[in-house]
């Protein structure tokens, strides 16, 4: 798989581990027993005619208008799910790690991400996670950072 090859040629300590299937970061939190606040979930959106993978925990959601503050942006929007399996064509839909750079696409981090010791993700498929520190995320996807979630 393309997420693994890469962790492993950046020298990344990560744990994978199988689980039934998750369709959502809510259900994976689930499975992996953890907190929604601790698993990251994508959300690619196009602001002013370019992708960025937005990174947050499974316990929130995007405003997009405190989004496209942060982005500087005149246009925002979520892209449709072709646009999704079209940008992210090896992965299953859904199941995208969100580290933009595995794709070419910059990554923000919402802030609320900051405080953890590690985190959890999907590996690119429904049914494999992978469980790192923050900090090898954050080398990993070089995010900016920002205020953009809001707890559900």
């Amino acid at each position: 798989m393309r997420l693994q090859s890469y962790l492993d040629r950046m020298g990344i300590s990560y744990r994978l581990s199988q689980h039934d299937t998750a369709f959502t970061a809510q259900d994976l939190a689930q499975k992996e027993h953890v907190s929604g606040d601790k698993v990251i979930k994508p959300v690619l959106v196009e602001a002013d005619g370019q992708f960025v993978l937005c990174a947050l925990p499974a316990s929130y959601r995007v405003d997009l208008d405190a989004l496209r503050r942060e982005l500087g942006a005149q246009d925002m929007r979520l892209v449709d799910e072709q646009t999704l399996q079209d940008v992210f064509e090896d992965c299953d839909r859904g199941a995208e790690p969100p580290i933009g750079a595995l794709f070419g696409i910059p990554t923000i981090m919402d802030d609320s991400l900051a405080a953890l010791d590690q985190v959890t993700f999907q590996a690119g498929n429904h049914a494999e996670a992978v469980t790192m520190r923050l900090d090898d995320y954050r080398r990993l996807a070089q995010p900016g950072v920002g205020h953009f979630g809001k707890k559900f």
